[in-house]
């Protein structure tokens, strides 16, 4: 008996060898370049909600508005060799980055020009350093679509809580090149108080708020569901009070919680109140608790901080008197 013991062989010739890597080649070619030419966009700031995921918090509106408005009018401006950049002067003129002086609940419109041969873009960040932490609302252009010389924009800036905040050109490197400007932001004198921050009270308090879920999760809540007794209780304590909240997840879902000033945008967490993170939040069944000193007297709210769970219910009033 005997076996047929042959196989296929399947061979390539050199020519076709060469072809293949020629091939493989360029597209390696023509993919490292389509990526360096996009380098500017690759290392500009993130979008807004990667940043504020990434733990960026832009902040936007204030606890108590003023009404008070100021405009200020800011020119990119450039040395002749381009090695000192500087907002309405060069450095050693008058007006050179003017400091702005404002206070928790002012708006600050920026009118913003080009006067200068590169490209430039704006916006305000609570960031010491870099071009990253750009506040929402603030950006005019930004480093992948700057303005060209001669554009111009305009944006508003509301601040939520005292501090110092920097305008910058957000072109990397553009700040560190001198275009950098200083915004003082003092405490809040509108909202028919003082709005400043009284000393520590001695008086604490303690709450509960739990996070709560309908059966289909659409309905979010603190303590109870919406028509049902206790749901999102208000709160209301006095500047300088010390404050308790302990919380536990009694639904499937993910929440953290935070008192911010603006319940549309879960980074304007203030005081520390923070009981886990949008990152790290609280799983079903965990709890946690945080205790923090009431500050300037105002109209603020506590929200879950996980994105769409505050618009889903779970937002209360926190009332500072």
């Amino acid at each position: 008996m005997s076996h047929d013991t042959s196989q296929t062989v399947y061979r390539t010739t050199s020519a076709r060898t060469g072809k293949m890597m020629a091939i493989m080649l360029g597209i390696c070619i023509v993919g490292g370049a389509i990526f360096f030419s996009m380098w500017d966009y690759w290392i500009s700031e993130p979008a807004p909600v990667v940043a504020m995921m990434a733990g960026d918090k832009p902040a936007s509106g204030p606890a108590v508005a003023t009404g008070k408005t100021i405009t200020q009018d800011l020119t990119f401006v450039e040395s002749d060799d381009f090695r000192t950049l500087a907002f309405n002067a060069l450095p050693g003129e008058p007006d050179n980055n003017p400091t702005i002086q404002m206070n928790v609940g002012d708006k600050v419109i920026f009118n913003v020009d080009n006067a200068g041969v590169s490209f430039h873009s704006f916006g305000v960040t609570k960031d010491t350093e870099g071009f990253a932490g750009v506040i929402l609302g603030s950006e005019i252009g930004s480093a992948s679509s700057p303005l060209k010389s001669g554009e111009s924009g305009t944006s508003e800036f509301i601040a939520g809580e005292e501090g110092t905040y920097y305008y910058i050109c957000t072109v990397p490197g553009h700040r560190e090149q001198g275009m950098v400007g200083e915004i003082i932001v003092g405490p809040s004198q509108g909202g028919g108080s003082s709005g400043e921050v009284a000393a520590p009270t001695g008086v604490s308090h303690d709450f509960t708020l739990d996070f709560v879920e309908s059966d289909d999760f659409r309905t979010l809540a603190f303590n109870a569901l919406p028509g049902e007794e206790g749901s999102n209780p208000e709160i209301r304590v006095n500047s300088g009070d010390e404050v308790t909240v302990s919380s536990s997840n009694l639904g499937k879902s993910f929440h953290a919680f935070g008192v911010v000033t603006n319940p549309e945008d879960f980074n304007s967490i203030i005081w520390d109140s923070e009981i886990a993170t949008a990152t790290n939040p609280l799983k079903p069944d965990e709890s946690g608790n945080t205790t923090f000193l009431a500050g300037a007297p105002g109209t603020y709210y506590y929200i879950c901080t996980v994105p769409g769970h505050a618009l889903q219910g779970m937002q209360g009033t926190f009332i500072v008197e």
